[in-house]
């Protein structure tokens, strides 16, 4: 029986030659800049970034945490396991904590329907009804914080850890603009059903009437959501998303010093991002982007396609070209189906990365006859061999020029 090698797998990074029309328009848009320290543009309809600073930093959340909430909410909705009009229990722990910050005014051991749970999680920002939900969903908040862990890395949001269901300040709870925007992109598109109460100006509850505190919903930018956050040291935080002629924008801003710089801030943003780009189609729907290695097939590749059209959003009259680069884990280990998501499709312009989208496998690749896995091992056994041989020379060679002592200094004349 043949012994093959396990396969070396590397974290391959392929180029591809992008070429964008960016030609035409003789308009061009301008250049932006932010007073808040963290901040992303985002075009909602092609996952376009626009715009970044300080993007993948970790920050505190404070009450963008119950953005996470929201969608583990919104999730078992659309499940079936919970209903609208589910009761779910304010617990004395739910109600104390809404004493200390925002708060829907629950009344302690009193039940609760999931709809007004909601508004008062998404409308009055209610510690309340954020514990009140996280209790009824995971049996405890400590157990709901780890779902929230599990559901944010399955949305791609790498930089973000949940200690909590409202934004507690804990140290270790921190998010980042980036997987903000990534978040609010995906309760927009996955749950078109429920997105309208990020739009509600106003919630009563107890006889007691608040207003939404998002500012967006207030300015002259057709804002429809999502959600501030305000830090205790007088850092002030936003997603929020905004339609204006077909297209719909995400900005988030992360450490403001003031509510009016956030709003103010959050305007300009929105007005630069909807004026002065043009949409370029790279990639149709299931056109090979590239091709990762295979190892042990039929064939020694796999094209790789994304489900939608790729596509990006230019500034008009820039004289950048896009480029591009597929990562991935490889080579991948026949036999490989047809749909796996298997790399990622990174698209820079100038020095933001514009767009970061998954590939899959556009075909499937049957594991290979004996002499071709005989053949693929012979290989990779080389390979393996080579990368030790040069990690091994690379070791003597810092071990050297470590040791070695450095020459005597040459008098000055």
């Amino acid at each position: 029986m043949l012994s093959r090698p396990w396969p070396c797998l590397l974290h391959l990074i392929l180029a591809l030659p992008l070429v964008a029309a960016l030609a035409g328009s003789p308009a061009r848009a301008q250049n932006i800049t932010t007073t808040a320290p963290h901040a992303v543009v985002m075009d909602a309809g092609t996952q376009t970034v626009l715009f970044e600073k300080g993007a993948d930093d970790p920050v505190p959340p404070a009450s963008l945490a119950k953005l996470m909430t929201a969608e583990l909410v919104f999730r078992d909705l659309k499940k079936g396991s919970i209903t609208l009009d589910t009761p779910f229990y304010i617990s004395e722990r739910a109600w104390k904590t809404g004493q200390s910050g925002g708060s829907m005014f629950a009344r302690v051991n009193t039940n609760i329907r999931v709809e007004d749970l909601l508004r008062g999680l998404i409308v009055q920002s209610g510690n309340d009804a954020a514990i009140a939900l996280a209790e009824g969903l995971g049996g405890s908040e400590e157990n709901f914080a780890a779902m929230m862990n599990v559901r944010a890395a399955e949305l791609g949001m790498s930089k973000s850890h949940f200690t909590d269901s409202w934004g507690g300040a804990n140290p270790a709870q921190v998010v980042s603009a980036r997987d903000m925007a990534i978040l609010a992109e995906h309760l927009i598109k996955a749950y078109p059903e429920f997105y309208h109460y990020f739009g509600e100006k106003e919630f009563t509850w107890s006889k007691i009437r608040q207003l939404n505190r998002n500012p967006i919903l207030f300015l002259d930018v057709n804002g429809d959501g999502l959600k501030v956050g305000n830090e205790k040291d007088g850092e002030f935080n936003i997603v929020g998303s905004a339609v204006f002629s077909g297209q719909r924008l995400i900005v988030v801003l992360m450490g403001a010093k003031t509510a009016k710089d956030r709003a103010e801030e959050a305007r300009r943003l929105f007005n630069w991002g909807f004026h002065g780009f043009d949409a370029r189609t790279i990639f149709d729907a299931n056109e090979a982007v590239g091709t990762a290695k295979v190892y042990g097939g039929v064939t020694t590749e796999v094209p790789l396609v994304s489900d939608a059209p790729v596509r990006v959003m230019i500034p008009r009259g820039s004289p950048e070209k896009l480029s591009g680069k597929i990562v991935y884990v490889g080579p991948l280990i026949a036999p490989v189906a047809a749909g796996q998501t298997v790399a990622r499709l990174k698209i820079s312009h100038g020095g933001t990365l514009a767009l970061d989208i998954p590939l899959k496998t556009g075909e499937a690749v049957e594991q290979g006859p004996l002499m071709q896995r005989a053949k693929d091992a012979a290989v990779e056994l080389g390979l393996q061999l080579f990368h030790k041989g040069l990690a091994t020379a690379m070791h003597s060679l810092e071990k050297k020029s470590a040791s070695k002592e450095p020459a005597p200094a040459t008098p000055a004349p």
